[in-house]
């Protein structure tokens, strides 16, 4: 591992951004963190890490930047939220630029292993119409009908990994991410997922007095939410075995979006007026993770339980919302508010 460099590419955004702090705690290992955004936008900035902002939808770009490289961690992404993705799909689409430009790179740089974040929005829609609805499996991604989109092009992208190791011999390692959330990541803004966007939509019904909440349907939909600490230990399980097909890499504790609410409710000990909003986007009705294949490959499955990772995550938030009002120096009262909000329910 002496001197072995490694390339994060998205190493600006949360998942890339806490992928980079982990790869930095190795010995021997040097971190190349690339992203499209200016470095001040970057989630996390880590001063030891070699710190590059490129367009990787450009092939010479991608040619740059992997360079000297051993492994590639491919993060990057134009994506969001299901209220981004499902009103940007051709956004969303072009990101298949980024990971063909970076796997002709990889090969032409011989790097070792290549890693691609693919989704839980690969798999067929019609297996996820119910709200109780079966774990899925990894094979349940075929016959294709994956989300319109950002779905599409990440089963592309994972067939492409496929072909550059059978035809190129390049070490390709795919996980298929389920609804990743956490602390240092996107909570406002619109390409928010759900777990951030209701930890923040509950702190302003509490920050402005009114107690009120809007939620995208009619709360019902299933889901499960992986904590990033579980993520990252994840990517580097698979990254380092010498499994070459997709994984599920997701918690299997599958809550309902009402329920998520409920649970943050009790963060803060308040109960909100909730108004749904049924033609906001809200995706498939059911989406759970079947953990089978990645237990029985490494006796492991993400295990930090949705009340721990929210608990961090809504201390997080609440701490950034509370900040920006201080940068105003006019909203005292709703400081005051959120101060007297001390996570009541945090140890239940």
């Amino acid at each position: 591992m002496n001197n072995k460099v490694v390339l994060v590419a998205g190493g600006g955004g949360f998942i890339g951004g806490h992928l980079v702090a982990s790869l930095l705690n190795i010995p021997g290992i040097q971190v190349r963190s690339v992203d499209l955004k200016p470095l001040d936008e970057w989630y996390q900035v880590f001063p030891n890490a070699e710190n590059l902002s490129a367009d990787l939808q450009n092939k010479s770009d991608c040619e740059r930047v992997c360079e000297g490289v051993s492994d590639v961690y491919n993060l990057a992404a134009d994506m969001g939220g299901m209220g981004f993705i499902e009103n940007n799909k051709a956004l969303c689409m072009l990101s298949v630029l980024i990971n063909t430009h970076l796997l002709q790179a990889s090969e032409a740089a011989k790097v070792e292993r290549f890693f691609f974040a693919s989704s839980a929005c690969v798999y067929n829609a019609d297996k996820q119409l119910r709200f109780d609805l079966e774990p899925l499996k990894e094979s349940d991604a075929y016959p294709a009908m994956p989300e319109d989109g950002y779905g599409w092009e990440k089963l592309f992208s994972e067939r492409m990994c496929r072909h550059f190791e059978e035809d190129f011999g390049l070490k390709t390692r795919v996980a298929r991410f389920h609804n990743v959330y956490g602390p240092h990541g996107t909570w406002r803004g619109g390409r928010e997922k759900a777990p951030a966007a209701i930890c923040r939509k509950v702190i302003e019904a509490i920050a402005s007095g009114e107690h009120e909440i809007s939620i995208w349907g009619d709360g019902r939909q299933t889901r499960s939410f992986t904590f990033i600490d579980d993520c990252i230990h994840g990517i580097d399980l698979i990254m380092q075995s010498s499994i070459n097909q997709p994984i599920n890499l997701g918690s299997s504790e599958m809550v309902s979006i009402n329920q998520l609410v409920d649970i943050v409710e009790r963060f803060f000990g308040v109960e909100l007026q909730r108004h749904y909003q049924l033609d906001a986007p809200k995706g498939v009705n059911g989406r759970n993770s079947d953990n089978t294949l990645i237990k029985s490959l490494f006796d492991w499955e993400p295990s930090t339980s949705l009340v721990n990772g929210m608990r961090q995550t809504c201390s997080w938030i609440r701490d950034e919302y509370i900040a920006d009002l201080r940068k105003t120096g006019s909203h005292s009262a709703e400081i005051d508010r959120l101060l007297q909000a001390d996570l009541v329910g945090s140890n239940t």
